[in-house]
């Protein structure tokens, strides 16, 4: 009350204003149903308690018993209170918030759906294969399950242990928590206990609820917008009404409530705090250089318990603030760590923070459990992770390595850079920078003798041959023996026949020879002599092969050295493969693997390189292989022994009964204190005879030597022991039970010689030493307990930039999450999280953009308002944006395992057994990458029927849920986050010279080499095709359009009218679904159906690993012209792009069949004739007139694209790696959509258009528009006349087209009252279903 009061008088020198609170709200659901919180629950409490699997019976009652919504989420809480600490608690109620579970929950569902669940079950039962929910067929069914195939149980899937594991499978379909589930369970624990079947549950809803579920976990940004243009439509919305409560903290419909009595002080009070929020003047230059050291002031100079709340203010606000003189936000480099994790912020998003919380909270609570106090586990935490044992390494530089190659020296490598800076350079996440140092090093110790030398050697040549930056080193380990030669020793014979070539020619020529001696070895052979000879015969025909094999020969250099190098070394049976030293594991060293883990090495360590050279360490004066070799983890041996970390520990409480009886009492240690020592050495003999005396003996005197030792002493007697038997071991126990560490060691000592031993059994007494009290020794003592439930420690860095000279945020910004659920004051759930920017500035223009996980694809649902052109002063109170996750990604990267290539053009289908395909994609050039969408259940992934399914089947998988030898891979999408999968594929025997792109010419292949060794990007389809279409073509125009906003669709639906009056030809217009409105998405249908054209929605998600644009309007442009070849299905050959905002006079077929004379695709040059507007042709001068070197620019509102030979000559992937290189310079691209195909016009040629094509009245003069095909609305940098002005006056027939379409749309709206309009949607649908080429959004079942 005394707030109010004080604003109150506060108001009382301020004049009356007018001015009312404008607010935009967003929110996110999910596109299938809200899911029980009880299931979502009961996942993180079996990952948690694993051995309670589906055995909890606490729930069971929950649902019956609680009346509200927030009885019901307590209830749940308080059973999972016995089951989870307090920490595990608190994150159960973020999850619950997070709703992080929903997608698994629903993936069963989609899993219990395809059964189908028999009519009538609430729930049900599957016993291979038959389904019942009646409980009496059960044993009938258990009868003759053997004889039928055990289902397939997923990963996720919750299974009940079980002591018969060959038992029969049955799985429960049932909802935790009602009767039905109760019922069931008890019958399945029951026959599961016994050892009769394998239980399995799985979760389903037998009634789905129907509200919609909120999701959080995302931020929302409303961007300003650059009003230099106008490009806002005209048309009047009638939008939500909703009052906003809320004014800078105050809820004045409350305070209106309970102070009746000033309501108009309370009105004047609103009033003032909506302008004075609204305030926003422009800072000079000189006044925004010092922003972000006032903001960092700011927060510091905050009480702590606000500082974060300040920080946050701030930066989410930061317009308004700073605009009123305050503060701003440095936005440069930021970074997170959780326990000195580093949590990347581009790539990570709240689901997987909150797993890393989990684990960490785990990993504290289990050293919590160790009695580990709580200062000495933020030590543990900081401590290095132990490597693995390929993390240590061993000296390259031995005179035994052959190598190959020297990137460094050789000529091959000349045209490379050689100065080690170059690590810096931008560049695409996975590709090998090509630099003249010996950064990667590969070293192959090897018999020759051994069947699979052969196959590394091979490998090793496919690195050389495709010129990858990596050293290649042979070592021979062969017999070492003087009275050996190499006419009977067919290693020796390769080595010296090795040694020869490289003196006489040199190392290459060796190498080259070596692998035509191995090539003649058969399939399943051994090398023999004879086949070193027939290569040095037929390369050497002049030469005595016995100087060179014989006795005499002179060519035995490192015959003797090798073998003492790899015995030296101690890495393990042959062959090895080292790595900068590190040999790769066994496994590894499979030919299909060895190519994939050295290329990861290669990524991996390249990071590490460019730390290096960041911070300095490094440099191009380095001998890089000695910086290498001078690493800690370089060893002169490597001991498995020692350096191993997979341990073998004893289970010493199983071993017998008297030792679990001691293990399970206090278990005490010698040492001489009580610090923690690191070591612990257990003894474990028969103390009572002379070889257990012995060892406990030498393990005390090391003690003696080492002061990081304690020493644990074990009993293990090889009799039932008994007090005649055991005397000397009861003495040690007393001793350790009841003296000092030192008294005990020291009787101990004396005890453990074999002559006081002897004296002790025959007298058969001991005389002991009491002291006043007994000293027990434990691993860790807790001092103090853990005073909250969720121990926190923040520190944040301000890490300021000086000389700011533009503003670093234009944005607002909303996080999207809330800690725990909250409720309504019914007890009922609150509607759900939401974005709220209240008291917003109303004279500026905003663009709305949702930020969201990369794994998610998003689309808006419902909203009159246009989000791409928010003005609120001509808004009534609220923007209310709805948003939909339509889908989760799926990533995977396929490979042909014969060539080891990408598979370009191969496509697979992703769908269910009853409907096969849903969706689909195309596999990419660069690494094999492709991407599909789906929503959480289990799917399967096809090769898709036609050219694909007929040249290729699939070798291998990895990553999928499906076990190894499946023909059908099954991919369960269970969570918020992405799924990469890798597939291999192998061309089919009949089919070895087929070709998937091939049109019988031959193909410019590009293959994984080539992508990871130049600038290239992966890519994928969005569209979804049943079949692959039918290969005779139709006669259609294919068109390619974006927009966003209100107005821009509405320039696109007029555009679509002017082309289909001039065409007689079949139209199929292409449509990129992530801009449009809800709006337009509802009313294309039925215009599609009233003027008799084709469409299809394409829809994807901007690459991670592509460098990523911010604004709205660059990620559009973005898309017209960097993923063309992904885009469209291989049946569609040519495709017209066209600009919203033109206006078509004549037929299109005319540019569809134009000649492009073997360029990929066609663009219009700019206009020239407008003398006037010469001053701002910038491609006349400076850099763009040297680049283009006479050719023309070329504009992009319209073109036409040879796909057949986009594809072809990788074009996509080339525009791709050189909008990488350039877009890391904000200054460069400032057009991207038509700098780029300009830059790159000596690489990817360009076809120029007749300039009637396209006519622009900015470049364009008057007297050539009468030749005009196509008229533009371009942007006017003189007059800056808005577009739709601009439009009325330039095009005669616009009008008379916006007033069509307006016609249309208005009994579009009066049918759609009427509830008529479902008709036109169906037989739009089902037209486009003839046509084979559905949109998408039609075809994906929830």
């Amino acid at each position: 009350m005394w707030m109010l009061c004080a604003a109150l008088l506060a108001l009382g020198s301020v004049h009356s204003v007018n001015g009312d609170s404008k607010a935009v709200t967003t929110t996110l659901t999910t596109k299938w149903p809200s899911t029980p919180l009880l299931l979502e629950a009961s996942f993180l409490q079996l990952c948690r308690c694993s051995r309670h699997a589906v055995g909890q019976s606490d729930y069971q009652t929950v649902v019956h018993i609680s009346d509200t919504d927030q009885a019901y989420y307590d209830l749940i809480l308080k059973r999972a209170s016995v089951l989870l600490s307090p920490v595990q608690l608190n994150l159960l109620k973020f999850a619950l918030s997070l709703r992080a579970y929903s997608s698994t929950v629903h993936s069963f569902q989609q899993i219990a759906s395809n059964e189908p669940p028999p009519p009538g079950c609430e729930a049900f039962f599957n016993v291979h294969g038959q389904t019942s929910c009646d409980a009496e067929r059960l044993k009938v069914m258990l009868d003759d399950a053997l004889e039928r195939p055990k289902p397939y149980l997923f990963k996720g899937d919750h299974k009940f242990p079980s002591a018969n594991p060959d038992a029969p499978v049955v799985i429960l379909y049932a909802e935790l928590g009602t009767k039905e589930f109760s019922r069931f369970h008890q019958l399945m624990l029951a026959k599961a206990n016994k050892g009769l079947i394998t239980y399995v549950l799985r979760h389903f809803l037998s009634v789905r609820i129907k509200t919609l579920m909120h999701l959080s976990g995302y931020g929302v940004e409303l961007a300003i917008k650059n009003q230099e243009y106008k490009a806002k439509d005209d048309t009047q919305v009638q939008g939500e009404n909703d009052p906003v409560d809320e004014v800078q903290g105050f809820l004045f419909g409350k305070l209106k409530t309970n102070y009746p009595e000033l309501k108009e002080q309370l009105k004047e009070l609103r009033k003032h705090l909506i302008e004075s929020t609204n305030e926003m003047a422009p800072l000079k230059v000189w006044q925004m250089q010092d922003l972000s050291f006032q903001t960092a002031a700011r927060i510091l100079a905050a009480p702590s318990v606000d500082a974060l709340n300040v920080m946050r203010d701030l930066s989410q606000n930061f317009p308004t603030k700073y605009f009123k003189g305050t503060l701003g936000l440095q936005p440069g480099d930021s970074a997170l760590f959780i326990n000195g994790l580093h949590i990347d912020l581009d790539v990570q998003d709240i689901f997987s923070v909150f797993d890393v919380l989990r684990n960490e909270a785990r990993v504290m609570e289990g050293l919590r459990s160790l009695l580990v106090d709580t200062p000495y586990i933020h030590d543990i935490l900081k401590l290095n992770i132990q490597p693995s044992d390929s993390d240590y390494a061993v000296d390259i530089r031995s005179p035994a390595v052959n190598w190959i190659n020297n990137l460094e020296t050789d000529g091959r490598y000349a045209s490379w850079p050689s100065n080690v800076q170059e690590l810096l350079r931008p560049t695409f996440p996975g590709v090998i920078r090509q630099i003249r140092k010996n950064f990667h090093n590969l070293v192959m110790i090897l018999d020759p003798t051994l069947e699979n030398t052969a196959v590394l050697i091979s490998v090793a040549e496919m690195f050389y041959s495709n010129n990858i930056p990596l050293r290649i080193g042979v070592v021979f380990v062969v017999n070492d023996s003087d009275e050996v030669d190499g006419m009977q020793d067919a290693g020796v014979a390769l080595l010296r026949a090795f040694n020869y070539i490289a003196d006489d020619i040199d190392s290459q020529m060796a190498f080259d020879a070596v692998i035509s001696m191995l090539n003649r070895v058969p399939s399943g052979g051994k090398l023999k002599v004879e086949h070193v000879v027939g290569v040095l015969e037929k390369r050497y025909p002049y030469v005595e092969i016995s100087s060179i094999l014989g006795p005499d020969s002179a060519y035995d250099n490192n015959r003797k050295e090798g073998k003492a190098y790899y015995e030296q070394t101690g890495v393990g049976p042959l062959p090895v493969v080292l790595y900068n030293g590190m040999p790769l594991q066994r496994e590894q060293l499979d030919p299909d693997e060895l190519e994939t883990v050295v290329m990861h090495k290669i990524l991996e360590t390249t990071s590490f390189f460019q730390r290096t050279v960041y911070l300095g360490e490094l440099n191009s004066d380095h001998d890089v292989v000695d910086f290498i070799m001078n690493q800690p983890n370089v060893v002169p041996r490597i001991n498995s022994r020692i350096l191993s970390t997979s341990r073998n520990y004893l289970d010493l409480a199983a071993t017998s009964k008297f030792l679990s009886d001691w293990a399970h009492s206090k278990i005490v240690f010698l040492q001489y204190d009580g610090i923690i020592r690191p070591v612990t050495f257990w003894v474990v003999g028969d103390f009572d005879q002379p070889s257990g005396r012995q060892l406990l003996y030498d393990a005390i005197r090391h003690m003696k030597t080492s002061n990081n030792v304690r020493l644990g002493v074990i009993n293990n007697p090889s009799e039932n022991p008994s007090n005649e038997k055991s005397l000397i071991a009861r003495a040690i126990w007393a001793a350790m039970q009841t003296q000092t560490a030192n008294n005990a060691k020291n009787f101990i000592t004396k005890m453990a010689k074999e002559e006081t031993a002897q004296l002790s059994v025959r007298a058969g007494s001991f005389r002991c030493l009491y002291l006043d009290s007994c000293h027990f020794l434990f691993l860790c003592v807790p001092t103090q307990v853990l005073k909250q439930l969720v121990n926190v420690n923040l520190r944040v860095f301000m890490n300021c930039q000086s000389k700011l000279s533009d503003l670093p945020l234009k944005s607002f910004y909303r996080y999207v999450l809330e800690p725990e659920i909250s409720f309504m004051a019914d007890s009922s759930f609150a509607p759900g999280p939401l974005a709220k920017f209240l008291d917003m500035p109303q004279s500026l223009l905003f663009t709305l953009n949702l930020n969201t996980p990369e794994s998610w694809m998003v689309e808006s649902v419902h909203t009159r308002y246009d989000l791409d052109n928010i003005y609120l002063e001509e808004i009534d109170s609220v923007v209310a944006a709805e948003y939909e996750l339509e889908y989760l990604l799926l990533e995977g990267h396929c490979f042909d395992v014969t060539t080891g290539q990408p598979p370009r053009g191969l496509q697979f289908t992703l769908g269910t057994a009853s409907n096969p395909v849903i969706v689909d994609t195309i596999v990419m050039a660069n690494l094999g990458y492709f991407q599909l969408k789906a929503n959480p259940g289990a799917w399967i992934l096809r090769l898709r029927k036609g050219r694909s399914d007929d040249i290729y089947k699939i070798y291998s998988h990895d990553g999928t849920d499906s076990p190894a030898e499946a023909d059908d891979l099954i991919v369960v999408l269970n969570t918020f986050k992405s799924k990469i999968i890798k597939v291999k594929v192998q061309k089919k025997p009949d089919m070895m010279n087929e070709e998937l792109l091939s049109d019988g010419t031959h193909e410019n292949d590009s293959g994984f080499w080539t992508s990871l060794t130049r600038y290239k990007v992966l890519g994928f389809t969005g569209g979804s095709k049943p079949e692959e279409p039918k290969q005779e073509k139709e006669d259609v125009i294919n068109i390619f359009s974006v927009a966003s906003g209100h107005l821009y669709e509405r320039f696109l639906r007029i555009m679509m009218l002017s082309v289909i009056k001039h065409t007689k030809t079949p139209v199929k217009f292409w449509f990129l679904k992530n801009y449009l409105s809800p709006t337009f998405k509802e009313f294309i249908p039925y215009m599609a159906e009233k003027y008799g054209f084709q469409y299809e929605l394409v829809q994807y998600k901007w690459p991670r690993w592509l460098h990523q644009q911010t604004e709205k309007q660059r990620i559009i442009w973005g898309y017209k012209i960097l993923f063309l070849d992904v885009l469209f299905p291989l049946a569609v050959d040519k495709i017209l792009f066209v600009d919203a905002d033109q206006i078509v006079r004549t037929d299109l077929k005319e540019l569809r069949d134009f000649d492009l004379e073997g360029a990929p695709y066609g663009y219009t040059p700019f206009c020239e004739s407008r003398r006037e507007m010469d001053g701002y042709r910038f491609w006349k001068s400076g850099y763009w007139a040297s680049h283009l070197a006479g050719r023309k620019y070329h504009i992009s509102a319209l073109y036409v694209v040879d796909l057949k030979k986009f594809r072809k000559i990788a074009a996509g992937d080339r525009l791709r790696g050189q909008y990488q290189g350039l877009s890391q310079d904000p200054n460069s691209l400032s057009n991207l959509d038509q700098d780029l195909p300009n830059n790159m016009i000596h690489q990817v040629p360009i076809k120029s258009l007749p300039q009637e094509w396209l006519w622009c009245e900015t470049w364009c003069d008057d007297a050539s528009k009468q030749k005009a095909k196509t008229i533009d609305l371009c942007n006017n940098p003189q007059t800056k006349e808005p577009k739709l002005q601009a439009a009325v006056r330039i095009v005669a027939e616009w009008s008379n087209y916006d007033q069509e379409i307006k016609g249309i749309y208005n009994n579009f709206l009066e049918e759609k009252e009427r509830g008529t309009t479902d008709s036109y949607h169906v037989i739009s649908n089902r037209r486009i279903q003839l046509t084979r080429l559905k949109s998408l959004s039609w075809n994906m079942p929830v």
